[in-house]
C-alpha cells in the first residue's frame, strides 16, 4: 500500500465513515496514521467525538492516529490574500487596486475552492514525514477529480507562462538597449522566481499521486451513485490515476426470514434489488470490491467504527516503515 491514501465519491456516501475507518485500521496495525478532511462537512470530529482543525491533533485513545481538518472557505481567503500580497511587491501602487478586484471575481469563479486547497494540499504532503499512512477523506468527486487533475494541467501552463515572460523581458531589454549587451534582467525576475516555484509544487504533486498515491472511491447501491463513480473511474484513469478498488456502503441489511410484514417485505425488495445493482457492480467494473458495508442503525463511531475497519479489504502494512 502506498503512503497517500484517497476515499472519494459523491456527497452522502459515507466517504467520512470509510476513510476514518481505514485510518484505525492502519493506526492499529502499527502505523503512524493521519486522516485529512478536506469534505467542508467535517464529519471527521462527530466521528471521533473530538474537535479537529487546520492543525494535526491525536485522536484520543487511539494510538498512532491524528487527525486534521482543512476548511475549504478559510483557505481560500489565504489563498486570495497570498496572491494579493505577492502581485501586490511586484507591480506599481496605481495598479494594486486593479489587480485587488480582479482576483477577488477569479475567486468568485468555479475551480476557486480547488485552487484554495491545492496549496494545502501540496503542503499536507511536503510535511508528512512524521507519518506513515497520510488518508485523504476528499469533498465530493467533482471537486476532487479537479483537484487531482491539476497538476498536470497546471505544469503545461506554468511552462507556457514562463515562455511568455521570459519572451516579454528579453522584447523588453532588446527595444531599451538597441545592440548593447542585455542586462540579464530575466535571471533576477520576481515573477519568474514565483513561477518556477509553482512548477516545482506541481511537478511534485504530479510525482506524488503518480508514483506514492492509491485511490479508491465509495458509493452505495442506488443507479445514480453507480453512475457518478463510473464516471469518476473513467476521469481519474484519463488522468492518470488508477482506481485501486471500490467501497460499496450503506447496503441494507436482509431481514429475517419470519419477518414476514410489511417492514420485513419492504426490506426483502429493497434487498434484493440492491443485490442484483451490487452484482452489476462487480460485472461492469474493472476495479475489485474491496468492501461491502451494511448500514448500521447509530452513527458509526466507537466499537462500530471498529468493526467497519474489519470489514474493509484495503491491504495495511503490517508494522510502521523503518
Amino acid at each position: 500500500m502506498r503512503k497517500f491514501v484517497f476515499f472519494g465519491g459523491k456527497g452522502g456516501v459515507g466517504k467520512t465513515t470509510v476513510s476514518s475507518a481505514y485510518s484505525l485500521k492502519c493506526a492499529r496495525s502499527g502505523l503512524r496514521t493521519l486522516v485529512v478532511s478536506t469534505d467542508p462537512a467535517h464529519s471527521t470530529s462527530d466521528v471521533f467525538d473530538q474537535q479537529f482543525d487546520d492543525d494535526p491533533r491525536s485522536v484520543d485513545g487511539i494510538e498512532n492516529l491524528w487527525a486534521m481538518e482543512i476548511d475549504p472557505e478559510t483557505e481560500v481567503e489565504n489563498h486570495l490574500m497570498e496572491i494579493k500580497r505577492s502581485l501586490g511587491d511586484h507591480v506599481s501602487a496605481g495598479l494594486v487596486n486593479a489587480i485587488d478586484r480582479q482576483v477577488e471575481m477569479a475567486h468568485q469563479t468555479p475551480g476557486a475552492h480547488e485552487s484554495a486547497l491545492f496549496d494545502r494540499f501540496i503542503d499536507v504532503m511536503r510535511n508528512s514525514d512524521d507519518y506513515d499512512r497520510v488518508v485523504f477523506d476528499t469533498s465530493p468527486t467533482g471537486g476532487t477529480l479537479r483537484l487531482l487533475s491539476l497538476p498536470e494541467f497546471l505544469e503545461g501552463w506554468i511552462d507556457r507562462l514562463l515562455h511568455k515572460r521570459r519572451r516579454s523581458i528579453d522584447l523588453f531589454e532588446k527595444a531599451a538597449i538597441g545592440d548593447r549587451e542585455p542586462r540579464r534582467v530575466a535571471e533576477g525576475d520576481p515573477i519568474i522566481a514565483r513561477l518556477q516555484e509553482r512548477k516545482e509544487n506541481f511537478e511534485f504533486a504530479g510525482e506524488v499521486l503518480r508514483n506514492d498515491a492509491a485511490f479508491f472511491l465509495v458509493l452505495n447501491p442506488d443507479e445514480l451513485s453507480i453512475r457518478e463513480t463510473g464516471r469518476a473511474v473513467e476521469e481519474l484513469t484519463e488522468s492518470g490515476l488508477p482506481v485501486s478498488g471500490l467501497v460499496i456502503n450503506k447496503v441494507t441489511p436482509e431481514p429475517d426470514e419470519d419477518e414476514t410484514g410489511r417492514g420485513g417485505t419492504y426490506l426483502r425488495d429493497r434487498c434484493r434489488t440492491e443485490r442484483e445493482r451490487i452484482e452489476h457492480i462487480r460485472e461492469s467494473f474493472d476495479e475489485p470490491v474491496v468492501a461491502i458495508i451494511e448500514s448500521r442503525v447509530s452513527e458509526v463511531k466507537g466499537t462500530l467504527l471498529e468493526e467497519v475497519a474489519d470489514e474493509l479489504n484495503v491491504e495495511v502494512e503490517a508494522a510502521a516503515a523503518e
